[in-house]
């Protein structure tokens, strides 16, 4: 499939939207007190706590120059922190962007993939073994164990810029289920719990987070069958494109594949380091 930058602004639009849900419920819910969000480009910026895979800037440089006052504030914030800046800048942004970037002293991390499909199409079958179904109150805290676990334990397949503690990762899930606008699911394969995921509409854009799946259990079709519910659920629910991002060459990416998921664009993990200042006075010389 196809995508125009006019496409990539909606997926970039609702991915910071996402993240600036999580970090809003976090500073409500007085859990992260230092928490915050920005607004920059088309999409925005956000911090949560030390080391959250939610601290970064998301949307930045592809209509538009980054504007440099609103990106030093957010440097800015995130240094009183203690925390480096991350840019996910989208590969359809200017080159502009990207060499203005490097002289002000960010540094290529990795990349990661964005992978993209029409809804028009229905979802593909999935084994008649396994069942999913949306998580409720009473499996909220079946579907946190499933995914602290299953995320703690990588496939060791693809590119992987971000290794999370188990810390980090159950953090992060405590957060996302602070946030609202999140569907939740679970999967069981015959009889026996094996995988959860997420899913977030935004603008006829649907998000797919946070799907894995228990080490038992892989390479058994857990995964198609959780996109195939949330592709069904999207569906029902107008959204016109499905999104999930991977890391490059990674068993994730080779299933998404399998379901009509083709690759739109990358974005580069940009990073800089918490002592910018003296980075960027040199940058202006």
């Amino acid at each position: 499939m196809f995508v125009t930058t006019a496409t990539a602004l909606r997926i970039e639009r609702a991915e910071a939207q996402l993240t600036r849900a999580v970090a809003e419920a976090a500073l409500a819910s007085g859990h992260a007190p230092r928490a915050f969000v920005s607004t920059l480009g088309v999409g925005g910026g956000s911090y949560v706590r030390p080391g959250s895979p939610f601290n970064k800037l998301i949307g930045v440089g592809l209509v538009a120059p980054i504007d440099e006052a609103a990106l030093t504030r957010v440097e800015q914030e995130l240094r009183a922190r203690g925390e480096p800046t991350r840019i996910e800048l989208a590969t359809l942004a200017s080159l502009e962007s990207i060499a203005w970037l490097s002289q002000r002293g960010y540094r290529l991390l990795g990349f990661e993939n964005v992978l993209v499909r029409s809804l028009s199409d229905p979802a593909a079958t999935h084994a008649s073994s396994i069942r999913v179904e949306r998580a409720t109150a009473a499996t909220r805290a079946a579907w946190r164990e499933t995914v602290v676990r299953a995320s703690s334990c990588s496939d060791e397949t693809g590119v992987v810029v971000d290794q999370f503690s188990g810390e980090l990762i159950a953090e992060a899930i405590d957060d996302m289920l602070r946030a609202g606008g999140f569907d939740r699911y679970l999967a069981y394969l015959d009889g026996a719990l094996a995988g959860a995921a997420s899913l977030y509409l935004c603008d006829k854009i649907a998000l797919l987070s946070g799907s894995a799946t228990l080490p038992a259990q892989r390479r058994r079709g857990v995964q198609a069958a959780l996109i195939a519910a949330r592709l069904d659920e999207a569906r029902a629910r107008g959204a016109e494109l499905a999104v999930i991002t991977t890391a490059p060459g990674s068993q994730s990416q080779a299933n998404v594949m399998k379901h009509g998921f083709a690759l739109a664009y990358a974005r580069a993990i940009l990073v800089a380091p918490c002592e910018l200042e003296s980075v960027n006075r040199e940058a202006r010389v």
